[in-house]
Protein backbone atom coordinates (compact mmCIF):
# COMPACT_ATOMS: atom_id res chain seq x y z
CA UNK A 1 0.00 0.00 0.00
CA UNK A 2 2.21 2.71 -0.80
CA UNK A 3 2.57 6.33 -0.69
CA UNK A 4 3.84 8.69 -3.24
CA UNK A 5 4.41 12.12 -2.75
CA UNK A 6 5.81 14.05 -5.66
CA UNK A 7 7.20 18.10 -5.00
CA UNK A 8 7.69 20.26 -7.73
CA UNK A 9 7.12 23.89 -8.27
CA UNK A 10 3.78 25.19 -9.47
CA UNK A 11 2.62 24.93 -12.88
CA UNK A 12 4.79 21.96 -13.49
CA UNK A 13 2.06 19.87 -14.41
CA UNK A 14 -1.37 20.43 -16.05
CA UNK A 15 -3.45 17.86 -14.43
CA UNK A 16 -2.17 16.75 -11.40
CA UNK A 17 -5.15 14.79 -10.54
CA UNK A 18 -4.59 12.35 -13.26
CA UNK A 19 -0.77 12.10 -12.51
CA UNK A 20 -1.68 11.20 -8.71
CA UNK A 21 -4.21 8.26 -10.49
CA UNK A 22 -1.05 7.29 -12.61
CA UNK A 23 1.55 7.28 -10.16
CA UNK A 24 -0.39 5.32 -7.18
CA UNK A 25 -1.51 2.44 -9.89
CA UNK A 26 1.55 2.13 -11.12
CA UNK A 27 3.43 1.27 -8.03
CA UNK A 28 0.88 -1.04 -7.39
CA UNK A 29 1.07 -2.96 -10.38
CA UNK A 30 4.83 -3.06 -10.17
CA UNK A 31 4.74 -3.95 -5.97
CA UNK A 32 2.50 -6.73 -7.87
CA UNK A 33 -0.16 -6.60 -4.91
CA UNK A 34 -3.87 -8.38 -5.44
CA UNK A 35 -5.98 -5.95 -7.25
CA UNK A 36 -8.55 -5.40 -4.18
CA UNK A 37 -9.91 -2.69 -2.40
CA UNK A 38 -7.83 -2.74 0.60
CA UNK A 39 -4.60 -1.82 -1.92
CA UNK A 40 -6.64 0.10 -4.12
CA UNK A 41 -7.96 2.46 -1.27
CA UNK A 42 -4.92 2.42 0.99
CA UNK A 43 -2.13 3.28 -2.20
CA UNK A 44 -2.37 7.16 -2.98
CA UNK A 45 0.18 9.69 -4.25
CA UNK A 46 -0.09 13.61 -3.36
CA UNK A 47 1.61 15.93 -5.50
CA UNK A 48 2.76 18.95 -3.51
CA UNK A 49 2.99 22.25 -5.38
CA UNK A 50 5.56 24.58 -3.80
CA UNK A 51 5.80 28.13 -4.57
CA UNK A 52 8.59 30.10 -6.64
CA UNK A 53 11.86 29.82 -5.00
CA UNK A 54 11.11 27.27 -2.29
CA UNK A 55 13.35 24.75 -4.25
CA UNK A 56 16.50 24.59 -4.98
CA UNK A 57 19.95 22.78 -6.06
CA UNK A 58 23.33 24.59 -5.05
CA UNK A 59 23.20 26.27 -8.56
CA UNK A 60 20.02 27.68 -7.53
CA UNK A 61 18.13 25.66 -10.39
CA UNK A 62 14.59 25.27 -9.34
CA UNK A 63 13.31 23.13 -12.00
CA UNK A 64 13.96 19.54 -10.40
CA UNK A 65 11.14 17.30 -9.15
CA UNK A 66 11.40 14.54 -5.76
CA UNK A 67 9.30 11.84 -5.54
CA UNK A 68 9.09 9.73 -2.46
CA UNK A 69 7.94 6.31 -2.71
CA UNK A 70 7.00 4.37 0.89
CA UNK A 71 6.05 1.13 1.07
CA UNK A 72 6.29 -1.18 3.89
CA UNK A 73 9.69 -3.08 4.30
CA UNK A 74 10.50 -5.66 1.90
CA UNK A 75 7.83 -4.85 -0.42
CA UNK A 76 10.35 -3.73 -3.58
CA UNK A 77 12.73 -6.32 -4.53
CA UNK A 78 15.79 -5.09 -6.68
CA UNK A 79 13.87 -5.55 -10.13
CA UNK A 80 10.72 -3.94 -8.44
CA UNK A 81 13.09 -0.27 -7.35
CA UNK A 82 14.65 -0.52 -10.82
CA UNK A 83 11.00 -0.48 -12.41
CA UNK A 84 9.02 2.42 -9.87
CA UNK A 85 12.09 4.53 -10.27
CA UNK A 86 11.93 4.00 -14.40
CA UNK A 87 8.25 4.12 -14.86
CA UNK A 88 7.77 7.16 -12.29
CA UNK A 89 10.44 9.09 -13.70
CA UNK A 90 8.95 8.78 -16.98
CA UNK A 91 5.32 9.38 -15.60
CA UNK A 92 6.45 12.81 -14.35
CA UNK A 93 8.58 13.83 -17.74
CA UNK A 94 5.24 13.05 -19.49
CA UNK A 95 2.71 14.71 -17.24
CA UNK A 96 4.74 18.16 -17.04
CA UNK A 97 5.26 17.61 -21.34
CA UNK A 98 9.06 18.12 -20.55
CA UNK A 99 10.86 15.40 -22.37
CA UNK A 100 14.15 16.64 -20.77
CA UNK A 101 12.57 16.39 -16.37
CA UNK A 102 14.02 12.48 -15.86
CA UNK A 103 17.34 14.44 -15.63
CA UNK A 104 16.11 16.62 -13.30
CA UNK A 105 13.99 14.19 -11.07
CA UNK A 106 14.70 12.28 -8.13
CA UNK A 107 13.35 9.32 -6.87
CA UNK A 108 13.92 8.55 -3.24
CA UNK A 109 12.57 5.09 -2.30
CA UNK A 110 11.66 4.13 1.47
CA UNK A 111 10.35 1.81 3.54
CA UNK A 112 8.22 1.73 6.65
CA UNK A 113 9.41 -0.49 9.13
CA UNK A 114 7.79 -3.41 10.17
CA UNK A 115 4.97 -2.64 12.99
CA UNK A 116 5.17 1.17 11.15
CA UNK A 117 2.54 1.02 8.49
CA UNK A 118 -0.52 2.59 10.70
CA UNK A 119 -4.00 1.99 8.81
CA UNK A 120 -7.74 2.36 10.64
CA UNK A 121 -5.56 3.35 13.84
CA UNK A 122 -3.55 0.88 14.39
CA UNK A 123 0.26 -0.13 13.80
CA UNK A 124 0.36 -2.66 11.46
CA UNK A 125 3.42 -5.27 11.44
CA UNK A 126 4.00 -6.47 7.50
CA UNK A 127 2.49 -10.03 8.72
CA UNK A 128 -0.73 -8.10 10.02
CA UNK A 129 -1.15 -7.06 6.59
CA UNK A 130 -0.33 -10.13 4.50
CA UNK A 131 -3.31 -11.80 6.86
CA UNK A 132 -5.65 -8.97 6.26
CA UNK A 133 -5.13 -9.20 2.66
CA UNK A 134 -5.68 -13.12 2.82
CA UNK A 135 -9.04 -12.49 4.86
CA UNK A 136 -10.39 -9.86 2.45
CA UNK A 137 -9.26 -11.68 -1.09
CA UNK A 138 -10.95 -14.89 0.60
CA UNK A 139 -13.84 -12.76 1.95
CA UNK A 140 -14.53 -11.61 -1.70
CA UNK A 141 -14.35 -14.62 -3.28
CA UNK A 142 -16.89 -16.05 -0.55
CA UNK A 143 -14.19 -18.37 0.99
CA UNK A 144 -13.44 -18.39 4.61
CA UNK A 145 -9.58 -17.67 5.04
CA UNK A 146 -6.96 -20.33 5.89
CA UNK A 147 -4.54 -19.82 8.19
Amino acid sequence: MPMIDVYATAGTFADKHQLAIDLASTVMRVEQVPDIPMFRKNTAAFIHELPAGDLSNVDGDSNYVRVQVLTNAGALNREKQLAVVEQLTALVATAAADPTLPDRTWVLLTEAPDGGWGLNGHANTNEELIAAARAQIASLQGHTPQA
